[in-house]
């Protein structure tokens, strides 16, 4: 288990340029890095995130390149190929929010407070918000959040698919932790796979998904994890799943000096 930490607590873990940046790089090491299994995503200092830190930001900076850093920051988060937990308390607003939309669930406790509080600076949603929120609260609720801005509880979150899971605040560190290992302890290729197909199938035809399901399958079934289930069933004992490569692989071409 990786977990990165928003650590900026005087501002409630405002996100500026510097941190945006941090954040790419962490997601983009993860990518490389066969060893991590999940990544858990939280504040410091009892908040999650307040959103973009938008008094660091500076008029000698064009604005495409301003927000650049946070579309980077957005899709590599969704594409991470291993499971990824929003651990959430107090305050997760504006591109706080949105990126623990962005991760694949979210644990928050019952003090935990959401906002898309973009309206309110006189700007409009980002780091992924409006691709997010339709497609887990629905359009209508999702442009009832965005137009308004309203706060709203952990519970109301849940009503609206916007949260996994409330626990009690003095719960929360030794949920996530168990739920990381359950993840962590699943099959890693199949969990990657299964990510990858649910994102895709969001935006594909029934057509596009079994192909895409057919492929993915296949590459399960060439690694020892598939057989391992199977003998861990049959010994009633639990899996231990690697991930490892169990195909072969013979080359075709022959090199000669000659």
């Amino acid at each position: 288990m990786r977990t990165l930490t928003l650590n900026r607590p005087h501002r409630k873990n405002a996100i500026n340029r510097e941190l945006w940046v941090a954040l790419r790089d962490a997601f983009a090491a993860v990518r490389e890095d066969h060893d991590v299994r999940v990544v858990v995503l939280t504040g410091a200092g009892g908040a999650f995130c307040s959103g973009a830190d938008i008094s660091s930001a500076t008029n000698d900076v064009h604005p495409l390149e301003r927000i650049r850093p946070l579309n980077d920051v957005a899709l590599l988060l969704h594409e991470v190929p291993v499971p990824t937990i929003a651990k959430v308390t107090g305050v997760a607003v504006g591109a706080g929010w949105n990126l623990a939309l962005g991760c694949d669930l979210v644990v928050a406790t019952p003090e935990s407070r959401f906002s898309q509080i973009f309206v309110r600076r006189g700007l409009s949603p980002d780091c992924g918000g409006t691709w997010l929120l339709p497609k887990l609260a629905g359009l209508q609720q999702a442009k009832r959040l965005a137009l308004l801005g309203d706060m709203i509880d952990a519970e109301e979150a849940r009503s609206l698919n916007l949260v996994t899971w409330v626990v009690p605040g003095e719960e929360i560190d030794t949920f996530v932790d168990e739920l990381a290992d359950r993840l962590v302890a699943g099959p890693p290729v199949a969990l990657a796979q299964t990510k990858g197909l649910l994102n895709e199938g969001a935006d594909r035809t029934l057509r596009d998904a079994l192909a895409s399901e057919g492929r993915a399958q296949a590459t399960n079934f060439a690694t020892a994890d598939a057989p391992e289930a199977y003998a861990a069933f049959g010994e009633k004992r639990a899996p231990r799943f690697s991930g490892r490569w169990a195909g072969s692989f013979q080359s075709t071409v022959e090199v000669s000096d000659a």
